[in-house]
């Protein structure tokens, strides 16, 4: 089966009137259909930076991006990105903002206008859709930036802490009406967060990313009994401390030796 996404040698030097940094070096990555990936690491190491290259945003110093075999060099339909900010036009009915991507892409037929309403039914936002952004909860603004990347119907998508900005009520309910709606959908997502326990209750695996340059320093496949839950249900499972144990781990071992590297320069 041919890979959803595949990273090849990907490196990523940014230059500066100060010089040139090595942001990520030699990343190589396979995601499979329908797979779903966390990434963590610390601040600075890199995820945001890949994701952007897989969006065809940023294009790599050197090595290559596959999605489903084909060469990325510049932004594809079959990739939708979802951000921590919901980036909603504050003049645009709910309705409305969720139709931006199919305007920019040219796809606002009938059809498409119809998909997009049932996608609001089943997300529970049929009622918004004539309301305006400041009318919303963080919560419900982050389900229509959902609708949105959902409508154009891309393949994989590539999502940036979307619910780091929520309360944790809210963030457990939205994991929970994400990774329902993903798999119902058989889509292919990397999910980038800061929160340990986010990436191992959503994911198939956990990479975990190490900086000065980023590189993956590690992968850890989750557990059936995890998998087969929903987020929500997913931290109650016996497996799951250990596994949020050995990421913590990883990541206290990395900002040791970045401290005692950062002190001997």
């Amino acid at each position: 089966m041919e890979a959803a996404v595949r990273l090849n040698e990907i490196t990523q030097v940014y230059v500066t009137e100060r010089g040139a940094s090595l942001a990520i070096e030699e990343i190589n990555l396979s995601l499979e259909p329908g797979e779903f990936v966390g990434l963590v690491g610390p601040s600075g190491c890199g995820k945001t930076t890949l994701l952007s290259i897989i969006a065809g945003l940023i294009r790599p110093t050197s090595g290559t991006v596959q999605i489903f075999g084909e060469t990325v060099e510049s932004p594809s339909g079959k990739v939708g990105y979802m951000l921590q900010q919901d980036y909603l036009f504050p003049w645009r009915t709910i309705y409305q903002n969720v139709l931006v991507g199919l305007e920019l892409t040219g796809q606002l037929t009938k059809a498409n206008r119809e998909y997009a309403l049932h996608l609001l039914n089943e997300l529970g936002l049929a009622d918004t859709k004539d309301q305006y952004p400041s009318q919303l909860s963080g919560g419900m603004r982050q389900r229509v930036a959902l609708v949105r990347t959902l409508v154009t119907e891309p393949d994989i998508l590539l999502l940036d802490e979307p619910f780091s900005a929520l309360d944790y009520q809210t963030k457990l309910e939205l994991e929970d009406l994400l990774s329902a709606t993903l798999k119902a959908r058989g889509k292919t997502a990397l999910l980038v967060t800061h929160d340990i326990s986010e990436a191992v209750a959503m994911s198939d695996r956990v990479l975990v990313m190490g900086r000065n340059p980023g590189i993956l320093r590690k992968e850890i496949i989750i557990p059936e009994p995890i998998r087969h839950e929903t987020p929500f249900k997913a931290r109650e499972a016996a497996e799951f401390h250990p596994i949020f144990n050995q990421i913590w781990r990883e990541l206290e071992t990395q900002e040791r030796k970045s401290g005692v590297n950062d002190a001997n320069r």
